[in-house]
């Protein structure tokens, strides 16, 4: 029988106190673990800024000038002298009506006319021989009375005789149909051979100017009034003594280049809509802009002088559906702010509330602030790193440089 080798029990303790010294000095040859440095992101420092400030409004267009072609003589049309949908001249003939019937008014109106002056003459004669008779008294008083009032009637139809001359003249001419404007001609309402009337209501077609080109938008009266008042308070300037600028987005979403001028401001508010009518100007010399199309305008209405402009990127919404901005505060403290937004100039928000110059807001990073996040390395980022795509894709921080250094 094989008995076993076991330890005395007087050596346990002995090799318990070992094993716990061997354990603590292996504890004491380990280094402790650096705290996590704060996580950097970039800031952008408000200052107050001057700001223009726009207003988008819809709109349409309207020709500059509109002429509805009618005749002013009943006949026929024998030709049509334009190319629909072609310019055309003030003064250029569109349609010819025929002038037979208006060019034999016309001779017999002249033939009135010369017979009335041959009768003038003999009249002017009579009158000529019956007053040195009427002196010597070869001739009654009454006799002379009769031809001096002849000679009268015959001046008097003389003159009416010229005047239908003149109405022969003008019909004639008016067979002529001219265009009263320059602009670009319409579809034409009727061909060679139809019959046309003075006084129809239908018109032959019509001629639009469409070099300049009026914008008519329209603009709510409460935006006037709270214009007015920040004009009043000076938290608004105007532009300049010259006229407010304006602007056009097409109905594709691009910009039409040349800028245009606001013209006037209906004096009376809709009582349907409870806006008001405002008229713009704008240069069209390729013709670009036809009438009805629709359009957006943005409207100068004056210069904020110390806008503080923050970038969309900083900006989020709470639970409340209130705008809100991280702040990092002089020690680099991140304090949330509920700010009051107006409205967005380009890539930015107009900020009246929330906010003032000099405060710090973060706009690269936001990710980085988890929860519990206190303080950050703040780094100042600059327009151009701001606006750069691959300053987001490549460094979160929005800075020059490693952006995780000391992170592991």
């Amino acid at each position: 029988m094989h008995t076993r080798s076991l330890l005395p029990l007087h050596r346990v303790p002995t090799l318990c106190l070992l094993c716990s010294a061997a354990l603590a000095a292996c504890s004491s040859g380990k280094t402790a673990a650096p705290p996590n440095p704060p996580p950097e992101v970039g800031v952008v420092t408000l200052h107050p800024q001057p700001v223009t400030i726009t207003t988008d409004l819809p709109g349409r267009t309207v020709a500059y000038r509109v002429a509805e072609v009618r005749p002013q003589v009943s006949g026929v049309i024998l030709k049509r002298l334009f190319i629909e949908g072609g310019e055309v001249k003030a003064g250029q003939q569109l349609y010819q009506i025929d002038p037979a019937p208006f060019q034999a008014n016309l001779e017999s109106a002249q033939a009135s006319l010369a017979r009335a002056q041959a009768t003038l003459t003999s009249a002017r004669l009579l009158v000529q021989r019956y007053k040195p008779l009427t002196e010597a008294h070869a001739v009654s008083q009454r006799d002379y009375d009769n031809a001096v009032a002849a000679q009268d009637q015959a001046a008097a139809d003389v003159a009416s005789a010229k005047a239908a001359v003149d109405t022969a003249h003008i019909n004639l001419a008016y067979t002529r149909v001219l265009s009263p404007i320059s602009g670009r001609t319409g579809r034409s309402s009727v061909t060679e051979g139809a019959l046309v009337d003075a006084n129809q209501r239908t018109a032959l077609m019509v001629v639009q100017q469409l070099d300049p080109i009026y914008v008519d938008v329209t603009q709510p009266s409460t935006i006037l009034l709270r214009l007015q008042r920040e004009f009043a308070s000076g938290q608004l300037k105007k532009v300049g003594e010259a006229q407010a600028q304006a602007k056009l987005i097409l109905e594709d979403d691009t910009p039409y280049e040349p800028t245009g001028k606001l013209q006037f401001a209906e004096v009376a508010v809709d009582s349907g809509t409870g806006s008001v009518t405002l008229r713009a100007v704008f240069p069209n010399p390729q013709h670009i802009l036809l009438p009805g199309m629709f359009v957006h305008e943005q409207l100068e209405e004056g210069v904020n002088e110390q806008g503080l402009l923050v970038s969309q990127r900083a900006i989020s919404h709470n639970s409340l559906g209130d705008a809100t901005t991280m702040v990092v505060g002089a020690d680099n403290t991140v304090s949330t702010r509920v700010i009051k937004t107006e409205r967005a100039i380009g890539d930015q928000w107009l900020v009246s509330g929330g906010v003032a110059a000099g405060d710090r807001v973060i706009v690269v990073g936001l990710q980085r602030l988890g929860s519990g996040v206190v303080k950050v390395s703040p780094r100042e980022v600059s327009p151009d790193q701001l606006n750069s795509k691959q300053v987001a894709a490549t460094n979160p921080a929005g800075i020059t440089g490693p952006a995780n250094s000391g992170h592991r």
